[in-house]
């Protein structure tokens, strides 16, 4: 009979000590580990033998050589008279469903790759990209971007990844604003013709 009173005197001394005391000792969680290096690479103009800025015969020699693409020559490639831009447009085998480049000035300034969401996934490619060049500089439901002065590497849902080089694609944005103002002046004087 002395267990029970033991017992009883025990938790009546428990609950008889202020919380204070009672929780003295506290064990922290475990420290988040960030994947990105403390040295990260530089944002890339190329993947695998294909880059920004070649020009379409070395595009067509690179995809013919890579063994990640069906590329079937001059039948994958579009002239877009419009933009006096051209577009190689093929599809590729496992992990990359289709692949486009687009062309100017006979140089290309965008890739992207449409990956196979069967076989790779988006958690798997964003932690492959921050384990080597770090955390994004812009970061958004719907894409990841990481940006060095030339080059804007990209994660886009549901799953694409792009290179686009920024010094063409910005001076594309501005002779478009610039043509965009251009006709604005020009629809005006039309108008006040009647």
């Amino acid at each position: 009979m002395k267990i029970p009173v033991f017992i009883f005197f025990g938790l009546f001394l428990i609950f008889q000590l202020p919380a204070q005391e009672r929780f003295d000792y506290f064990i922290p969680g475990p420290q988040p580990r960030s994947l990105a290096p403390e040295n990260p690479e530089e944002v890339p103009r190329q993947y695998r033998q294909l880059f920004l800025g070649m020009s379409l015969n070395e595009l067509k020699l690179a995809l013919q050589r890579d063994e990640l693409f069906i590329f079937r020559g001059d039948r994958d490639v579009s002239f877009i008279p419009i933009r006096e831009e051209t577009l190689v447009e093929t599809t590729g085998l496992s992990f990359i469903r289709r692949a486009f480049f687009q062309l100017t000035g006979g140089n290309v300034f965008i890739m992207a790759f449409s990956l196979d969401t069967r076989l790779v996934d988006h958690y798997s490619v964003y932690t492959s990209l921050v384990s080597k060049y770090g955390e994004p500089d812009y970061l958004n439901p719907t894409e990841a971007v990481w940006e060095s002065q030339d080059t804007r590497l990209s994660i886009e849902r549901p799953l694409t990844v792009k290179y686009i080089d920024k010094k063409v694609f910005n001076s594309l944005i501005d002779a478009s604003r610039t043509r965009d103002t251009r006709q604005l002046f020009m629809r005006e004087d039309f108008l006040r013709d009647f």
